[in-house]
């Protein structure tokens, strides 16, 4: 990420770099090519992309990125008045993230190829049409078709898949170094700030209209904005422009064999076992947190039982003001440490994202055990906690970038994409929902076992946590090595398929 030199915080201009290495060519993959794909701008295009531009991309970029991170989250801002309007339990309260994260992980690696190939502004619109349309339709099913909203939840992932998956990438394409670093962390941090607002606003529509569908008909507006913005602001960079390569392109290969690049390659592996922990415990707690602290209030006898829709999301309010003020604060605070430590400390980002892993699970422990007495406590551990591992959003994109070659990107966020979801956040909201459901039939009409039951299956969260806190602490034992060979890679240093490691055998990419 920092241009052809591999040393600690040199850079090289882009075109400098490119007409020292222009001449180098070769066929096997990490080779520089004398012609651009079809779908590329040209290298007159280029050099018109100023850095106001870049940074008018990015903004628009942090927008969508906050709508869909609102809307991902209002159905669980407003799931109590959901469960009383289709009179459902918790397992199939929770089926309505699951089927939206499967969908995510079905359709990343599909949007992830194409990423890789085409012109990605085209697939980003493409995609966030489909949500548009599939979010709005979603607020007019009725009480009797439960399965349909179901069925245009999942619809909605398609809309998410190509935009998560390929967004990044495109900041990664129009920055390089520190600025990479603040850029990444710029349009990371409106996933708790989407996040929480998600909260906020859907709980807010819900109380002001008396019907939480009207919260779900807002965003569809908002990214209507949104995909406007995109086809008139966004461009569509060369891959790997801010590498150091210019006008110039690294050669692509099939997708198996980028496939088996990623697999060898030891930091995507620990890391996006990382990030899939992260997500099973982020999913779990996004989703049952404001249900949860109801269902405490009303066992300590603070608040009334809802019988009748629409209910009290005063919790969801609250938890999303919470997540929020944490978001900002982590985010910023794991990039700035990141960007302070990494010259002097080679592995630093991911050893920031074992700490905020390890040191959270404490706190949401401290958190559940606290809510059966104490409120405001449990509110103080779920920020500390949602602090310490909002450190993370900003450095796990980043790291991704600088260890991975730029036509790979896309393939790798999809890839990261599908496993974090499919053993994480699919499986987590849905898996304790029904540990609840089975643990609640011991105590049916109980208003504390009803607390009890959920809280039990909370219970598996901060483990989930330390372990993901564990797989942090083994990329920081192979991260050096794998940026170094990333970066030899996008310099055009090497020019056959064969890449070499100091006083190690070669192995093959």
């Amino acid at each position: 990420g920092r241009g052809g030199d591999i040393r600690p915080g040199r850079h090289i201009h882009t075109l400098d770099f490119y007409h020292s290495v222009s001449n180098e060519t070769s066929t096997r993959y990490g080779s520089i090519a004398d012609s651009l794909p079809t779908d590329e701008p040209s290298t007159a295009e280029i050099t018109v992309l100023s850095p106001r531009r870049s940074y008018i991309t990015v903004a628009v970029l942090c927008y969508v990125n906050l709508i869909n991170y609102m809307d991902r989250y209002t159905i669980a801002g407003v799931l109590l008045s959901i469960q009383k309007f289709f009179d459902i339990t918790d397992s199939t309260s929770g089926l309505l993230q699951t089927v939206f994260i499967c969908s995510f992980i079905i359709l990343a690696p599909i949007f992830g190829y194409l990423g890789d190939r085409y012109n990605r502004k085209f697939i980003m619109i493409g995609g966030l049409s489909v949500w548009v349309v599939m979010t709005l339709s979603s607020s007019f099913v009725t009480e009797s078709y439960f399965w349909l909203l179901v069925l245009l939840r999942a619809l909605v992932g398609t809309g998410e898949a190509s935009y998560s998956t390929i967004a990044p990438t495109i900041i990664g394409d129009l920055f390089s170094g520190a600025k990479r670093t603040v850029m990444i962390s710029a349009f990371y941090i409106f996933i708790p700030v989407g996040s929480g607002l998600g909260y906020i606003i859907g709980s807010s529509v819900a109380n002001a209209t008396g019907d939480w569908r009207w919260a779900l008909r807002l965003n569809p507006i908002l990214g209507s904005l949104g995909l406007l913005l995109l086809a008139v602001l966004c461009p569509n960079p060369p891959r790997g422009a801010s590498d150091g390569h210019g006008g110039s392109t690294i050669e692509h290969t099939s997708y198996l064999e980028d496939v088996k690049y990623l697999l060898k390659n030891k930091s995507f592996v620990w890391s996006s076992l990382g990030v899939t922990a992260m997500a099973f415990l982020t999913g779990a707690l996004a989703f049952w947190t404001p249900i949860f602290l109801s269902r405490a209030q009303v066992a300590q006898g603070i608040q009334p039982p809802c019988n009748t829709e629409p209910c009290d999301t005063s919790d969801s309010y609250i938890f999303g003001v919470v997540t929020v003020v944490t978001g900002i604060l982590g985010v910023s605070l794991g990039s700035t440490i990141s960007r302070k430590l990494r010259d002097r400390v080679p592995n630093a980002d991911p050893l920031i994202c074992a700490v905020g892993m390890l040191s959270s699970a404490p706190c949401f422990f401290a958190a559940i055990v606290l809510a059966s007495t104490s409120i405001p406590a449990t509110y103080v551990f779920i920020g500390i906690g949602e602090t310490l591992l909002s450190l993370n959003w900003a450095v796990l994109a980043d790291i991704l970038l600088y260890v991975v070659v730029p036509t790979r990107r896309a393939t790798a966020e999809a890839l990261q994409i599908m496993v974090c979801h499919l053993l994480g956040d699919a499986g987590s909201p849905y898996l304790l929902g029904s540990i609840s459901d089975a643990l609640r039939t011991y105590q049916p009409d109980s208003h504390t076992w009803s607390f009890r039951s959920l809280e039990y299956s909370f219970l598996l969260c901060p483990f989930v946590g330390v372990l993901g806190g564990l797989f942090f602490l083994m990329t920081a034992l192979y991260i050096t090595k794998d940026r170094k060979n990333a970066e030899l890679l996008t310099a055009g240093t090497i020019g056959t398929s064969c890449l070499c490691v100091p006083d190690r055998k070669p192995f093959h990419v």
